[in-house]
């Protein structure tokens, strides 16, 4: 809980508790500090003891608003084992495209990481959108990777493997200048993933 969550609970309390204060009690500390004060009617007790009793409501139902909200930015370890899952389904089977004279890499484009964690963070389902990362264990392999997957709220980790492999099926001509083409390689990413770190 946050801190303005506890102190919405605190003092919630502290109204509840000033309600709770007989009213002769209160007449006898008035009496007390100033003797010549006029008499507090029973209906002014009333009244305090509905107004305190409405904000102690109104803290409650708040602190507990602030503590679904909280929930709602973090993410829980269910919520990141299955996003990992359907990241991993959605990633593996994807499709790139070389050119002769290139070499195949993961991450050919310098962002493979970035469409890690953003493809988990689509696959949250009720999680938030953010506070998800994608750690390249090896950042230099040029036809696998290894990723930790971590996001806020949850200690848990995932490490995702994404492979490169040849897939000639895939090879097309690309048209080129002045009628010429280009042979362009075909290679699909195979994407795995368990649970625990890289």
């Amino acid at each position: 809980m946050t801190s303005m969550t506890v102190l919405l609970f605190a003092l919630s309390t502290v109204l509840i508790a000033m309600a709770c204060v007989r009213a002769d009690r209160v007449r006898a500390w008035r009496e007390a500090m100033n003797p010549s004060a006029p008499e507090v009617p029973d209906s002014s007790f009333t009244v305090a003891r509905v107004l305190l009793l409405a904000m102690a409501a109104f803290g409650i139902y708040f602190g507990f608003q602030s503590i679904a909200l909280t929930d709602d930015a973090e993410w829980s370890a269910d919520e990141l084992a299955s996003a990992v899952t359907g990241a991993t389904d959605d990633l593996d089977g994807d499709t790139l495209y070389v050119g002769p004279h290139e070499v195949p890499s993961v991450d050919s484009s310098g962002d493979y990481a970035l469409k890690v964690a953003d493809t988990v963070a689509e696959h949250g389902d009720d999680a938030p959108r953010f506070g998800v990362d994608a750690e390249p264990t090896d950042p230099d392999a040029s036809d696998e990777t290894y990723y930790t997957v971590t996001a806020d709220g949850t200690a848990s980790a995932f490490c995702l493997h994404v492979r490169l492999k040849r897939d000639k099926s895939g090879d097309y001509e690309a048209p080129g200048i002045a009628g010429t083409s280009y042979p362009q390689y075909g290679y699909v990413f195979r994407v795995t993933s368990r649970a625990g770190e890289c």
